[in-house]
């Protein structure tokens, strides 16, 4: 027969718990140490605690009795200190899978009291991955600075990935199954091939067209739009790559489309659209869009981005005339200025910066020629893919590299790495499709790159670079 199991006497204060000893050596390296140091204490039937809390100490040895806990944000510091004292680190670790937004702060500040280096490593982790959910929360808002910036910044821990979005056919030989219908694809720069994301678009996002796309803090954003079924639509969408899930989040208080979504300081602006000058300012930490000043008049097939904290529209047409105005909005006076005028216009170019530098990436360019009268008339452009640079201090245009074989129209373009990536269509393959080539233009060298493998035939397609965790 074997031995009755030995029951051990837990005392604190006037309250006496019986728990089993091997499970008490099992769970707990505070009584395997005692039961295994040879001294007097090790041979009794009675242990005596102090300075634990009654809360505590009940949760940690229902723990050890079942195996089970119960995680609640009132007895999170009792449960956390008792474990901690009495090295229960089966319970630290489960509470490494509890962690939420409604209790991930307070439990970072306990980690941080009691010397739990694993838990404080996990509630990072978790307010970073959530992070936009998290700055809308009274107790993250009040952290230290250093600490948020940390925060912010381990979102872009991992592999900055080229991310390709579109309604892709089935033709491309680089994905393993052809027959399903991926709208999401991610680019393997060793490989040189692109591969499935083990997402893809929600069923309310295909077959949009014509919304804006921004990527802030690591999440891309895409907005607004029209369906070619119905009008234009409001609704708003969030993907993060951490999660590798997307999210809805606030509608535009306007429906709009073919306009321009610019992230700038932590924030994101709809920067007119079709017969619309407005502009609305999405804030993550409220979840919310407000009204700011209206463009000096609404345009169509503009084009525009951030610069050094500022947005700068350029070209484009008013109700009236082409727009040869470099305008500006800054964002902290909330007010829009004409920065400077150009001497061509220039329409549906896509515009990204590096530093002071604007690049404006095909579309179209019309030199404008004075004529009779003083009056100035535009000069006919052939399609070609262009890439022209443009200095807001200076004020210095420069005609850069051409690729007079590839299409400068519905491209989508994207900076990564050295350079800017672009998916266009190839001159001599006349389709339907949209996009055919990706290519790259260096902007140290001024030279193009020409990829043999791009996402096959599609349409609607979206290229944008994304920190993508390592295990994805």
């Amino acid at each position: 027969m074997s031995a009755p199991e030995q029951i051990i006497e837990i005392v604190m204060e006037d309250r006496t718990y019986n728990v089993s000893k091997s499970k008490l050596i099992e769970k707990s390296d505070y009584f395997r140490a005692l039961y295994s140091s040879g001294m007097r204490e090790a041979g009794e039937d009675s242990v005596q605690l102090q300075g634990l809390s009654v809360p505590g100490l009940e949760l940690v040895l229902e723990f050890i009795n079942t195996s089970k806990v119960q995680v609640v944000n009132e007895t999170l510091e009792d449960l956390i200190e008792t474990a901690s004292f009495l090295q229960v680190t089966p319970i630290l670790k489960l509470l490494l899978s509890e962690i939420r937004q409604d209790n991930c702060i307070e439990l970072f500040k306990l980690s941080e009291v009691y010397g739990t280096h694993d838990l404080r490593t996990a509630c990072l982790k978790y307010m970073s991955c959530h992070y936009h959910p998290m700055l809308r929360r009274p107790e993250f808002q009040v952290l230290p600075a250093s600490l948020k910036e940390q925060v912010k910044e381990m979102r872009m821990r991992g592999t900055a990935t080229l991310v390709a979005i579109g309604d892709f056919k089935g033709t491309c030989l680089d994905l393993a199954d052809q027959d399903e219908p991926w709208s999401m694809l991610r680019y393997g720069e060793l490989e040189q091939r692109w591969k499935p994301l083990a997402n893809n678009l929600p069923p309310d996002m295909v077959s949009v067209r014509g919304y804006g796309s921004a990527v802030l803090d690591n999440y891309l954003f895409i907005v607004g739009g029209y369906r070619m079924t119905s009008q234009e639509i409001s609704a708003a969408h969030c993907f993060n790559p951490c999660k590798n899930e997307w999210n809805h989040i606030a509608p535009l208080n306007q429906k709009r489309a073919n306009f321009k979504l610019v992230a700038v300081s932590g924030k994101l602006y709809a920067v007119g659209g079709h017969c619309l000058g407005t502009v609305e300012c999405y804030s993550p930490e409220q979840d919310w869009w407000t009204c700011v000043s209206s463009m000096p008049n609404p345009l169509a097939e503009f084009s525009a981005c951030e610069c050094q904290g500022m947005i700068y529209v350029m070209g484009g047409y008013t109700a009236r005339d082409r727009n040869t105005d470099v305008l500006r909005y800054c964002p902290t006076s909330d007010t829009w200025s004409v920065f400077r005028t150009c001497s061509a216009h220039v329409r549906k170019q896509q515009m990204l910066s590096v530093e002071e530098t604007i690049y404006l990436v095909g579309g179209y360019t019309h030199e404008l020629e004075c004529v009779a009268g003083g009056q100035r008339r535009a000069s006919q452009t052939e399609d070609m893919l262009t890439v022209q640079s443009y200095n807001v201090r200076t004020g210095e245009w420069l005609q850069l590299k051409e690729n007079t074989s590839k299409s400068g129209l519905n491209l989508t373009c994207t900076l990564h790495n050295d350079g800017i990536y672009i998916m266009s269509r190839d001159m001599s393959l006349p389709t339907s499709l949209e996009h055919r080539v990706f290519l790259k233009y260096n902007i140290f060298s001024d030279a193009w790159e020409a990829f043999r493998r791009f996402p096959g035939l599609g349409q609607n397609m979206l290229l944008c670079s994304l920190y993508l965790p390592n295990i994805l």
